[in-house]
């Protein structure tokens, strides 16, 4: 029998779904078959993420979701589950960081980095387990990155963060695999997003940031991980778990 990667019958929740990667995300999973609990830090510009869900025919819910505010994020969750009937599957997507040489990095920069990356990232899987733990399983993805795998300078704050969302996937996949929920995460390398436009507009950036794609030499694209994690949220990865994939082209191969 053929694993299936097809997600016919779930609801997913997706973060920082309104562009970039997570926006890919959203629509990867919906053409999948999943309903989706879109996260948007504001409702009002979705990017018209929304009704490109429901033009694929599936069911979308805009969901205010600041994922530093957790009372938020977590009455996000619960209205997904009320208007979707379950959450069959997380991503963790939102995310950012503040760059900064470690000798100038503040207490306050630091703290909101982790806030953002690692705390929202614990905290949102932990409620959504709490409702698939009643529901018999489900999967977790968290969108961590290659800078949790290798040091970037000028983005110690980032790198931290995203090395422990590595560090807690493996821990979250050993304690609720009892329960059914696999946790897993992507590592991304540099995507074309209008978050790393700016710093991909400088040539000389650009140049570095390629030759440091070690095997490939490309900046990656969206899809290119949306497809990673339908795949970790379906069927076919029913025995993968705590396990980060790597999308980075080489670059922590070198």
């Amino acid at each position: 029998m053929i694993a299936s990667t097809s997600l016919e019958g779930s609801v997913a929740v997706v973060t920082g779904a309104a562009r970039g990667i997570g926006r890919a995300i959203a629509l990867e999973l919906a053409a999948a078959g999943a309903d989706v609990g879109v996260g948007l830090r504001d409702v009002e510009a979705d990017g018209g993420v929304v009704a490109a869900i429901e033009a694929l025919g599936r069911r979308a819910v805009a969901l205010p979701m600041d994922v530093t505010d957790l009372a938020q994020s977590r009455a996000a969750i619960d209205r997904a589950v009320a208007e979707l009937g379950a959450v069959d599957v997380l991503v963790n997507n939102a995310g950012g960081g503040i760059m900064g040489d470690a000798l100038d990095v503040t207490e306050e920069d630091f703290d909101a980095v982790w806030a953002l990356n690692t705390r929202s990232t614990f905290f949102l899987a932990q409620h959504a387990a709490r409702h698939m733990r009643g529901a018999g399983g489900g999967a977790i993805v968290n969108v961590a990155s290659q800078a949790g795998l290798v040091a970037l300078p000028g983005e110690v704050s980032y790198c931290t963060s995203k090395a422990a969302v590595v560090h807690l996937t493996r821990c979250l996949a050993v304690e609720w695999g009892a329960l059914g929920i696999r946790v897993n995460a992507v590592a991304p390398t540099f995507v074309e997003t209008d978050g790393t436009e700016p710093a991909l507009a400088d040539p000389a950036f650009h140049a570095d940031t390629v030759e440091r794609i070690a095997a490939l030499h490309r900046i990656g694209t969206p899809t290119e991980v949306s497809a990673a994690v339908a795949f970790l949220a379906s069927p076919a990865a029913s025995l993968i778990t705590g396990h980060t994939m790597v999308i980075d082209g080489g670059w922590t191969a070198r």
